[in-house]
């Protein structure tokens, strides 16, 4: 095989270190990620500037090329696939599927789950996989807890099903739609949608086999985060106002008009002064009375007493903004990584931030028999579940947050009537760009464009849908990119890679690139690993004199393999949170899974490109 050195420079070798070091810091969870990428920007920008950069042809390298990634078309078709997806999640699109996936749970659990992995992943092939975890979550919940099973064996399977999904297509990842949009500014024709489905489907097969087989048999059975106190029993206070007809009457005269069902345990009369409930004891307008009972039982005793359920340092009435004709109630779980673990209801402002009041809260393993304080000031607990009412547009908004675990079935919201809307504008956006028509870049922004003008979205939810991680990644990946190629760096690395493996057959070699991309995706970000591995790779295809676009795909399917580690994918993070895995849980069920997909990928694209 003929070998090309690539020329190796002072620009080139700062490059490579810079490269080096913004690897490091992509992988400290103390550093914010969007502030090590824009770091890694600031440096290369004032770098070059000071230290100005001209090729041997005589082609300057312009300091303020490197801000080119905001304006990059892959990029431009990530941010609006984005918000095309959230008009999706919004409209509530995608609710049925969750429901249809909630009754089957409950005749087979073990087919159901297979119907799960293969749901989410075909459904992550053309939408951002975190709102499709955060739309299973509360069902996989709710049903662990109806079953007495541990949800810990079917998270992290749904998690990696959605990565899995998203190697179907360019626009199942941000990963993807960077490799694609690299290699053709690099000069490949360019990759169509489907083009690599079918080694995708094979992916997907392989992997969801084992997630539904294996890997629940690997992961620890672990209790769920509530208990199945169905339905739970909650402690709250009634707050009885100068207008209630239980004023003046004594706690025996309120326990007979509810049938002697309440069970009233504190009686509080001001911060410092607290009342027994003796049977002769009187109830003044005012006082708030302690009781624990069913969420039903709770609003049942708010209309036989004339009180109001007091939440938060506010009476939840008329006069409360939060009171709206389609008002809700959800159970609302204090699950790991919540912002409410170890923390109060004030001390987050939680009525302010989420409109949506705490009337009660349940307590798994002990009972509450006080809140001094009212519940806006109980420091709450891992596993605590919190009785919420509010507007069900609100109630949803946490659940679709992705921040705070809203557990299913616990209200039911109407389809929204503009779901099929965004069915129809992300189908158009589809189809549009498989067929050619238009790329996907613009076919994405029309669809978001389409999304507002059909009322599926308004501009604070695109502000909602975007993110500003996503956003500084992809930007410092391309100007890392940049840097490397311009230097002439990526064509060093690449004829390194070359002599180290020269002793390996071509498969080996293939095989060393996808393992080299799995590995640097699980310990950085995989759109890092992507944008710097593709020219990489283009270099060590055209130095071996094989086919480029074998090599751009194993990198493709190479950084999508984020499953050895929690911190490889955001929907790690979210469903380990949930499903209480540690560290080792995802290596112990990662590592596997990386290694069969690595051989049959090793295997697959060599074949189909005939080397």
């Amino acid at each position: 095989m003929e070998i090309v050195s690539g020329t190796l420079n002072g620009h080139a070798i700062a490059s490579m270190i810079l490269t080096a070091f913004a690897l490091f810091l992509f992988s400290r969870e103390r550093i914010p990620l969007e502030t090590s990428s824009l770091f890694v920007v600031v440096l290369l920008t004032i770098g070059f500037t000071l230290f100005p950069y001209t090729s041997a042809e005589g082609v300057a390298l312009s300091p303020t090329s490197f801000f080119s990634g905001f304006g990059h078309q892959a990029l431009i078709a990530v941010c609006a696939l984005m918000i095309v997806g959230h008009g999706l999640v919004r409209t509530g699109a995608l609710e049925p599927v969750g429901r249809v996936l909630a009754k089957l749970w409950g005749y087979s659990p073990f087919l159901s789950l297979f119907v799960a992995l293969v749901v989410a992943a075909l459904l992550s092939a053309f939408v951002n996989n975190t709102p499709i975890v955060v739309l299973l979550l509360p069902i996989l919940v709710t049903v662990a807890s109806r079953t007495k099973t541990s949800v810990s064996g079917t998270l992290m399977p749904i998690s990696f099903a959605t990565i899995l999904g998203g190697m179907l297509t360019t626009i199942g990842t941000s990963t993807n739609l960077l490799v694609v949009s690299v290699a053709a500014d690099l000069g490949l024709e360019q990759i169509g949608m489907f083009d690599f489905f079918v080694p995708g489907l094979v992916m997907m097969g392989v992997g969801v086999l084992y997630l539904w087989l294996i890997a629940p048999r690997l992961l620890p059975t672990r209790g769920a985060l509530v208990d199945d106190d169905s339905p739970r029993i909650f402690t709250a206070h009634i707050y009885i106002p100068e207008d209630s007809h239980c004023v003046d009457c004594t706690v025996r005269e309120i326990i007979e008009k509810t049938d002697g069902n309440i069970q009233i345990t504190r009686i509080r009369r001001s911060k410092q002064n607290y009342v027994f409930p003796l049977p002769d004891a009187t109830v003044r307008a005012g006082d708030r009375l302690l009781v624990r009972d069913t969420p039903s039982k709770l609003k049942e005793y708010e209309s036989l007493l004339s009180g109001k359920l007091f939440s938060s340092g506010k009476v939840v009435d008329e006069e409360n903004p939060l009171t709206a004709p389609d008002q809700h109630m959800a159970e609302l779980v204090v699950d790991r990584g919540s912002p409410l673990v170890r923390r109060t209801l004030n001390e987050i402002r939680f009525l302010h931030s989420y409109q949506v009041a705490v009337i009660a809260i349940h307590r798994k393993g002990r009972v509450l028999e006080e809140m001094p304080y009212g519940i806006a000031k109980v420091k709450l607990r891992l596993g605590d579940v919190l009785l919420i009412q509010g507007p069900g547009e609100n109630i949803e908004d946490i659940r679709r947050s992705g921040q705070l675990l809203v557990l299913d079935a616990t209200t039911e919201l109407p389809h929204s009537h503009r779901a099929h809307r965004a069915l129809w504008v992300m189908a158009a956006v589809i189809v549009v760009a498989a067929l050619g028509i238009l790329p996907i870049a613009i076919s994405a922004v029309c669809g978001a464009l389409l999304m507002m003008f059909t009322n599926c979205l308004t501009w604070r939810d695109v502000q909602r849908a975007l993110s500003a991680q996503v956003v500084l990644i992809v930007v410092a990946s391309l100007a890392l990119g940049n840097a490397l190629i311009s230097t002439g760096a990526t064509d060093w690395l690449a004829s390194g890679f070359v002599k180290v493996a020269a002793y390996l057959p071509i498969h080996g070699l293939f095989a060393g690139l996808v393992l080299l991309m799995a590995i640097l995706t699980n310990v950085v970000s995989n759109n890092a690993a992507a944008v710097i591995g593709t020219p990489i790779a283009i270099s060590i295809a055209q130095q071996l004199g094989l086919p480029p676009e074998a090599f751009v795909l194993a990198v493709l399917f190479g950084a999508n393999m984020s499953f050895a580690t929690p911190m490889a994918y955001q929907t790690n993070l979210l469903v380990m949170n949930t499903g209480s895995y540690s560290f080792m849980d995802f290596v112990r069920v990662g590592v596997p899974l990386t290694v069969i997909l690595w051989l049959t990928i090793s295997w697959l694209l060599p074949q189909m490109y005939g080397f």
